[in-house]
């Protein structure tokens, strides 16, 4: 709608937009994490963890209708359908730009619970974004390095103990968990540098997925496999509020999770390949899908 406007005036009213809109929602949002606070009862926290949870997708519903205002992208969106709110799925996507996370903020907001992710226990000390994190019922971790559980073998499990326990809210309410899996954005030269075997991906990480499944156990009803394409090339957030961006790809799958995912990733060396092999194998299937929604990109360009 306001796309038509030169960049010099364009740019900076939804810049201000976008923040007036946090301003609107991080009010009321610490209003009620205060009220958490001060009221630690399960009957009291409950109803507001749902009300904080309203808020965050009115910000993000705002978010999205003013990049609907300010640019003109084309989206394709498949997939999606079978995904309900009252289900809990861990979320598992490709990570090429930050503009990932708005992505898939449009794509299922709303459509799916609310996704969080897990977060370092150290985070929750980050002014303003750590309350608001914690508030918003993110799952913080305490995860004890090799070297460390050599030193003191009585810490061995205590971080998948606090960790189940921190999910206990999530028994409550549905959830969604979201995983990047390749645990960094993609660029060539780190693609280079890990000698990657996949021509569009990094290589997933498959202890961080495996944590997840085990710390959420049967909280969690299916995975929600997504792959995102930027067919005109690597974007950041600037491009994405500048109106640089024109075209955004998303693939959606939803997979079972086998009963084969679920077991002990650091003690049980059989588990270990297992999840590693079924990880590498998603990836390949996901590298396929990327090369297949390039490929028709390209073609609707050249039909153009």
């Amino acid at each position: 709608m306001l796309a038509f406007l030169p960049s010099v005036l364009r740019i900076p009213l939804a810049m201000l937009l976008l923040l007036l809109n946090i301003l609107l929602h991080v009010l009321p949002l610490f209003a009620l994490a205060l009220l958490k606070v001060v009221i630690p009862l399960g009957f009291v926290r409950r109803p507001l963890s749902r009300a904080l949870v309203l808020i965050a997708e009115s910000w993000i519903g705002v978010n999205n209708v003013l990049f609907g205002v300010f640019t003109r992208i084309r989206w394709q969106v498949e997939g999606l359908e079978g995904l309900h709110r009252d289900r809990s799925y861990l979320v598992l996507s490709n990570h090429q730009s930050w503009v990932d996370i708005p992505v898939l903020q449009k794509v299922f907001n709303r459509r799916i619970p609310f996704m969080r992710f897990f977060l370092k226990q150290e985070l929750i000390w980050v002014p303003l974004l750590g309350q608001a994190w914690w508030a918003l019922d993110f799952p913080f971790m305490k995860r004890y390095s090799r070297q460390t559980l050599l030193r003191h073998p009585e810490l061995q499990g205590k971080d998948r103990e606090a960790t189940r326990k921190a999910c206990e809210k999530f028994r409550h309410m549905p959830v969604s968990v979201m995983n990047f899996a390749e645990g960094t954005r993609f660029t060539p030269a780190k693609h280079d540098a890990q000698s990657s075997p996949y021509r569009y991906l990094l290589r997933p990480k498959a202890g961080g997925v495996a944590f997840v499944l085990d710390a959420m156990g049967e909280a969690l009803q299916a995975i929600v496999d997504v792959t995102i394409v930027y067919p005109e090339g690597p974007c950041t957030m600037m491009d994405l509020i500048a109106g640089r961006v024109h075209d955004i790809r998303v693939h959606v799958r939803e997979r079972a999770i086998d009963a084969g995912l679920l077991g002990s990733y650091d003690e049980d060396a059989a588990f270990r390949g297992r999840v590693k092999a079924w990880m590498n194998d998603l990836w390949s299937d996901k590298d396929a899908q990327a090369a297949r929604m390039q490929s028709a990109a390209a073609g609707t360009t050249k039909g153009d």
